[in-house]
């Protein structure tokens, strides 16, 4: 079978119309129409999907829905779950909203509109109540605005750019949808771990990091960091995932497990 994603983690384009690629994810289980220019979902979103310790009937809530991929993932993976999640971008609200649909899961993915960071500070009968998630996550823009020059799509700068002090506020705006004992998880850049903790120890407690790299040989390109909400216990560090080393360097098995039968990441 042709492996799903490219070098770069991004899916294969597998046809489409209209600006559109329809792409394959968990090994053809879910079909996701993507812009074939701008942010493309791809490795990053199935493995954050794979790593929320979500149990069948959950209330869970994402931060950046994009087109879907991550909750189309986890919703596939969980029985029952229900996903609510914010998109800034009009027009990827719209196609995560599609891809709900298209997949048979648009009664267990609520698609809201608006600006996450703005999300409190308006009278929104449409936004969730405090600690009203079992979970929280988040693929959070990688760069700041001042940090790197802004591509030249709109569309792609509102996905890879965050305002000075955003990431602090999309935490912050996650640990409040949370019960006590929920947990709030991102993946972000391994150079962002500085930033995250910073946003994070204050408001979370047993902080896992998960460092991940594309070789054994390499260094940590991504990690995932997982935050529970009331909890006292001190930061983990895990000994870190390797993607590639297979038969031919493709997925090592644990990983193909993950990316095309959807099987849980192990977070231990």
């Amino acid at each position: 079978m042709l492996d799903e994603f490219n070098e770069t983690g991004e899916p294969r384009e597998a046809g489409g119309k209209g600006g559109l690629s329809d792409d394959a994810f968990l090994g053809g289980k879910l079909q996701m129409l993507q812009p074939e220019k701008g942010y493309r979902a791809g490795i990053d979103a199935v493995l954050l999907a794979a790593s929320i310790p979500a149990a069948p009937g959950d209330q869970v809530f994402e931060a950046g829905i994009g087109t879907g991929i991550a909750a189309a993932c986890l919703a596939c993976r969980v029985p029952d779950v229900r996903i609510t999640g914010i998109e800034i971008a009009s027009r990827y609200a719209m196609i995560a909203e599609e891809n709900s649909r298209r997949n048979e899961l648009a009664e267990r993915i609520k698609v809201l509109k608006g600006d996450l960071t703005e999300s409190m500070r308006h009278d929104d009968v449409d936004w969730p109540a405090p600690s009203s998630f079992a979970h929280a996550y988040a693929n959070p823009p990688f760069f700041e605005e001042t940090s790197v020059q802004a591509p030249a799509d709109a569309l792609r700068a509102q996905a890879h750019l965050l305002k000075p002090g955003a990431l602090d506020a999309w935490i912050k705006v996650m640990t409040g949808l949370v019960r006590p004992r929920g947990t709030v998880s991102v993946i972000h850049p391994a150079s962002s771990l500085p930033r995250l903790l910073a946003a994070m120890e204050p408001r979370l407690g047993n902080l896992t990091v998960l460092p991940m790299r594309s070789r054994r040989e390499e260094a940590a390109s991504r990690i995932i960091v997982r935050g529970t909400r009331g909890s006292k216990a001190p930061l983990r560090l895990l000994p870190g995932l390797v993607l590639h080393g297979g038969e031919g360097g493709g997925f090592l098995p644990e990983i193909d497990a993950v990316l095309r039968k959807g099987e849980a990441l192990d977070f231990d």
